[in-house]
């Protein structure tokens, strides 16, 4: 078969990658929100937001979401996940012991934390019983202590994959943005039609993020969104709530 070359341009350069179609639907694979790691279970946030009357409707939606994406997927967990991807590609074991740690350490709230662990901890076992299940960097993700988190174990599952860091990249910042999009759908609330709008709006922002995530360095990236971490601890008392703590 012949190979893909996914091209997403930005306003200042333009991310390219060449995969072929056997590692795209597995890329695919990775990015639905059936895949079976609970993501859709979690609404980081949102519906805090929404209770307290900081999100009302479709243009608030999406402008909270795009907000969080640049405070936390450009500035946090995308620039881990794209070094991760390398440290994976290297089994660069203390690498990803590292990364690992920055992540959880950088997780504000309970409810954060315990939500990248459970992913992660889901991936990890999805990646057991997968074709590559034998492969020595799956016992060294299952061996971070206390848990793999999310970013990183879905590197390591992108990697096995075949997919460079841009297309994991994208996979990743779609993902999160079609749970999202379901998280709003259910509690602003939206239409189909509304919901679908939003994410154009923030399939748009996606390229940019990424190219941004990319080239962030080390000493560069950060977590900080204190709204975000307000409403996140508020959530995890939240009288009544559709989705998880």
């Amino acid at each position: 078969m012949p190979m893909i070359t996914i091209t997403a341009p930005i306003t200042a350069t333009t991310i390219t990658t060449t995969i072929d179609p056997s590692q795209l639907l597995r890329l695919m694979w990775l990015a639905s929100p059936a895949l079976p790691v609970g993501g859709f279970s979690y609404s980081e946030g949102l519906e805090a937001a929404v209770e307290a009357g900081r999100v009302r409707g479709e243009a608030q939606a999406g402008d909270w979401l795009l907000a969080q994406m640049e405070l936390t997927l450009a500035r946090a967990e995308g620039p881990v996940l794209a070094r991760a991807c390398a440290a994976w590609q290297a089994h660069d074991a203390a690498r990803i012991v590292e990364l690992n740690d920055w992540l959880r350490r950088t997780r504000e709230t309970a409810e954060l934390r315990a939500q990248a662990e459970q992913m992660g901890r889901a991936l990890l076992e999805w990646l057991r019983h997968g074709t590559q299940a034998g492969d020595a960097r799956v016992a060294t993700l299952a061996a971070l202590a206390p848990a793999p988190m999310w970013p990183v174990a879905y590197a390591l599952a992108t990697t096995l994959a075949g997919a460079a860091a841009p297309a994991a990249l994208l996979a990743y910042a779609w993902s999160w943005a079609e749970n999202m999009g379901q998280a709003a759908i259910k509690t602003v609330p939206l239409g189909q039609a509304a919901a679908q709008r939003l994410l154009g709006r923030l399939a748009a922002a996606i390229p940019a993020l990424a190219e941004r995530a990319l080239a962030l360095g080390d000493d560069e990236r950060q977590s900080h969104a204190p709204m975000l971490a307000i409403l996140s601890a508020q959530h995890e008392t939240q009288y009544s709530r559709l989705f998880r703590s």
